[in-house]
This record gives structure tokens, C-alpha cells and sequence, in this order.
């Protein structure tokens, strides 16, 4: 699998501080089962090890020369600022190793590395989790830069599909089979493998019209906290797939699971819903939504074979027992994704002001298959109708009578979708006409699911103060707006009314045990 010596004096060399200009030291290692980070002064110095697996093969030095350059021009297409070059290590007349090939031209390198500009390893995405620092803002504009990349991205109608996905999983079911020093239960890999073949067996035809439709792209590949970066303020994508075009050619929506799955993992599942409804608004990829949880139990399952393998060589940052630990919950996780669910339709109304997307976002993460509900806000829907940033302001012809009924058309919609996808929907709207409300249930009837109607009362000082208070929300609504609203029948109430006059946990308390029954 690995050829350590192969390498020991490319490391040595590395991890030497006279190796670099004055001021580099202490150098810092960062290691990953596929590289080996070098970490001195202002820049960083990434080399392939000398590895291969079935997944992947660095094992000789044009392997790794060529791996170099696919990663330094692949991650230019996100991350140009902090990727700078390929650079040779070769062996000077006397023997010892040197930067680039020196005088003779034509010394054959002895490794390559890529030389990057180092940024503060404390705007590494899974630093800013790990001390709390991630906020819906950070993450709607990781959203943004996602969903971006995602619609440049190339399109291959050769690739990806049913067939590539089914390889996929078989590779990571077998490398899981041979980690055997990690603990994993045969019988639980066992049933893994079968419900995973089922579930691919069920989405293939789905797969296979997403990638006709051109949702099979040159992506990132290994789209996880740790490979997204703050610079300037901004996050930025960075070490994408550059070693298999089967891992890197594929579903946008097996890309962002990655990121659903990190952040699920790290007990961060309200984050997960966050990023997955941002992205199925900006890019209306809702049709995909039933190859979520195959998709996140697979990128559950290779991080199982990948922590696994860490451990094995000591690699990992924590001891070999605690990375095994760390690779059998991985794989309990996958294990999880693919079980059934609940599936629901919640829809909440109320006046402007009255907390409703604060509950919705409340809810969404317990609802459903996992990362949680669906959740459709008519606010962020009708931006979008528009074509504006679900946080810019609309003007007033934006709320006409019309306008309102494609808006709530498209709620039910896409209700309609996430439920026949198997997943819980929440619909977050006003709904002040009976005729709104009705249109909800029925959506639910149709589908043969449970319905939930919550309804917020609040009084009108509290609405006004909220709404005085919002900054840089969806919602374009005013004081004016919620004197109108104010003024306006709604009708006979059939939801359960929850008071929401108070603070959002009471709320959110009320709401749970109307769910209940």
C-alpha cells in the first residue's frame, strides 16, 4: 500500500528548516492517508506520498508529477490566490537533495511537490466549527461559492450515472472489508453492502437521467470542512479530487453531501439542513433530493475505509484507538442515512414577525431522513422568482396578487417533490387566506403523508419589534406591512395555534408536542 521508504529523504529534506529561506521554521506537518502537508514560513509544500490504493495510485514519481499538476490546475478554478506552482526535488552531484534540478537541466526529480501560499491554519472551516464560529451567514456564502463552482463546472454525459455510482460504493465496501484492524463488524458491513445496493438498484434509473440532464460535472470530489479556507473573510474551496476522474466527475449533489455529511458528523445537523435547503434555493436541484441519503451513506462510508487507514500507519492526529473509534462511527452513520424516515408535511403560518422561520429552522433538523426537513420559505422563493439574492429587497410590484399565487403554487410544488422524495417538508409562509392553507393539506393528502398545520400568534408590539430588528433577512416586510396584515381576515384557524409571543425555545416546546400528535 505504501512505500514509506521510498520517500524518507524527500521527508527528511522537507521537514528540515535549512531546506527553505531564512524565517520558514518551525516547519508544521499536516498528514492525510494521500499527502503529507509542510507547513514553513509563508507558504505550504504538499507531497504525494508514495501510496497506492484501490481508489488511488501515487506509487511512482510521474504518477505523482502528474498529480501535481492536475492539482494545481484543477484547484485554480476555486482557489487561483493560494495555488502557485509545481516544484521539483531532485539530488545534487553531491548526493544531497536540492530545490528544483540546479545546474544540470536535465537531473531527474526524485519527488515533486505543490507549493501553495499558506493561510492561518485557524480559517481551516473545521477549526472555525470546532470552536463555534460557523453562522448562517459564513455558511450562505459558502453556499453561494458552491453553487457557483457547481454551475461552471464541466459537464460529462460519459460519466457518472447509476453504473459509476454502484463502482463507487463497491470500492468503499471493499476497502472497508480490508481494514480489518479497525474493528468493523462483518455483519454490520454486511448489511451495509445490501442496503446499499438496493438503494443505488432503486435510484439508478434517477442517476442515469441526471447525468443525460448534464447534473454530472468535473467537480470538487472531497468537499469537507477541512478543504475550504477563509481568505479574506470569504471561504474558498481548495485540494479538490485531482487523482480519479471517477471520483471527481460526478452528481453535484454527491459533491455537496460531503459537506452535509462533516457537519452531521460533527453534531452540527442544523448547519447540514441550513446548507442543503440554501443550495436546493440556489440551484433548484430539488428533483435530485431522493439520492441524498445514498449519498451521504456512501461519503459516510469511505470516511469509515479513510480514518481506518490513518490509524493503521499512525498518520491520524489522535492515538490509533481513537481514530478506529472515530472510523466505526463513520461507518454507523452510513449505516443510518439509508434508514427510513418519517415523512411529513409541516406547514407554519402567522403574521409577519410571529417567529415562523425561526421555528421552521428549529424543526427542520429533527424532521425526516437525516440532514432533516425540506424547508421552503415563500420569502426566499419568490427572490428567487425574481432572480435577486434571497436577501436583497424586492420592490413593491414584487407582492402583487399574482405574484403571490406563483409563489404559493411553487411552495406546494416543491413540497410535492420532497415528499414523493421521501423527505419531511416544512412550508414557512403567512398563509392569511383559508384557500393557502387548504392548498397545504391537500398537497399532503395527496401524498399520503401526515400533515401539521402550526399557526403563530404573537402580539402586534412583538411582531413590529422583530421585524424592526431583522437585518439582512429574506423577508422584506415592514410595519406597514404587518398593519395591513393586521387588518386583514384570515378566517376560521384550524391549525394548532401556538403562542409565539415569547422566546423561540417556548415556541419551538409547543410545537414538538403538536407534532406529537
Amino acid at each position: 500500500m505504501a512505500d514509506e521508504h521510498e520517500q524518507r529523504e524527500t521527508i527528511q529534506f522537507l521537514r528540515d528548516p535549512a531546506s527553505y529561506p531564512a524565517g520558514a521554521a518551525p516547519i508544521e506537518v499536516v498528514e492525510t492517508h494521500a499527502s503529507i502537508v509542510f507547513l514553513a514560513g509563508r507558504y505550504a509544500y504538499k507531497l504525494k506520498r508514495a501510496v497506492k490504493y484501490p481508489y488511488l495510485d501515487f506509487s511512482t514519481v510521474a504518477r505523482r508529477q502528474a498529480a501535481c499538476a492536475a492539482e494545481l490546475r484543477l484547484n485554480r478554478r476555486t482557489a487561483p490566490q493560494l495555488y502557485l506552482e509545481v516544484r521539483p526535488i531532485s539530488r545534487r552531484a553531491d548526493g544531497r537533495l536540492q530545490w528544483g534540478r540546479g545546474a544540470d537541466a536535465t537531473a531527474a526529480a526524485v519527488d515533486f511537490v505543490v507549493v501553495m501560499r499558506r493561510f492561518d491554519q485557524h480559517d481551516l472551516l473545521d477549526n472555525v466549527a470546532a470552536r463555534g464560529d460557523l453562522s448562517a451567514p459564513l455558511l450562505y456564502a459558502l453556499c453561494a461559492h458552491i453553487a457557483a463552482f457547481h454551475a461552471a463546472a464541466e459537464r460529462h454525459r460519459t460519466m457518472g450515472g447509476g453504473a459509476a455510482m454502484a463502482a463507487i460504493a463497491a470500492t468503499a465496501i471493499a476497502v472497508l472489508r480490508e481494514r480489518r484492524t479497525a474493528g468493523f463488524p462483518v455483519a454490520q458491513i454486511d448489511r451495509f453492502a445490501d442496503a446499499m445496493r438496493s438503494e443505488l438498484a432503486r435510484l439508478a434509473a434517477l442517476l442515469d437521467e441526471r447525468r443525460a440532464a448534464g447534473k454530472v460535472r468535473r467537480v470538487h470530489g472531497d468537499l469537507h470542512l477541512r478543504n475550504v479556507c477563509l481568505v479574506d473573510g470569504r471561504p474558498v474551496l481548495f485540494d479538490c479530487i485531482e487523482f480519479s476522474e471517477d471520483l471527481a466527475i460526478i452528481d453535484v449533489l454527491y459533491d455537496l453531501a460531503f459537506l452535509l455529511m462533516d457537519l452531521d458528523h460533527r453534531g452540527l445537523r442544523g448547519f447540514a439542513n441550513l446548507v442543503m435547503n440554501r443550495y436546493l434555493d440556489l440551484t433548484e436541484e430539488d428533483a435530485g433530493l431522493a439520492t441524498m441519503p445514498a449519498f451521504l451513506a456512501l461519503r459516510a462510508a469511505i470516511r469509515a475505509h479513510i480514518t481506518a487507514t490513518m490509524a493503521e500507519h499512525g498518520w491520524g492526529e489522535a492515538a490509533p484507538d481513537a481514530e478506529y473509534a472515530e472510523a466505526r462511527r463513520y461507518l454507523a452513520e452510513a449505516e443510518a442515512a439509508l434508514a427510513p424516515a418519517q415523512t411529513r408535511l409541516v406547514a407554519i403560518g402567522g403574521l409577519s414577525g410571529s417567529g415562523k422561520s425561526t421555528l421552521a429552522a428549529g424543526l427542520a433538523a429533527e424532521l425526516g431522513r437525516r440532514p432533516g426537513a425540506r424547508v421552503l420559505r415563500s420569502d426566499v422563493l419568490r427572490k428567487l422568482h425574481f432572480g435577486s439574492d434571497p436577501e436583497s429587497q424586492l420592490p413593491p410590484e414584487a407582492y402583487t396578487p399574482e405574484v403571490n399565487e406563483r409563489v404559493y403554487r411553487d411552495l406546494c410544488d416543491r413540497a410535492r417533490v420532497a415528499l414523493r422524495a421521501g423527505y419531511a417538508a416544512i412550508i414557512d409562509a403567512v398563509a392569511l387566506r383559508p384557500d393557502d392553507r387548504r392548498a397545504f393539506a391537500a398537497v399532503a393528502a395527496s401524498a399520503g403523508v401526515p400533515f401539521t398545520g402550526l399557526w403563530l400568534d404573537a402580539p402586534p408590539s412583538a411582531m413590529a419589534a422583530r421585524l424592526g430588528a431583522r437585518r439582512g433577512d429574506a423577508s422584506d416586510a415592514s410595519h406597514a406591512v404587518l398593519q395591513l396584515q393586521l387588518a386583514h381576515d384570515p378566517g376560521v384557524i384550524e391549525w394548532t395555534r401556538i403562542d409565539a409571543g415569547g422566546n423561540a425555545e417556548t415556541a419551538q416546546a409547543a410545537a414538538r408536542r403538536a407534532l406529537l400528535h
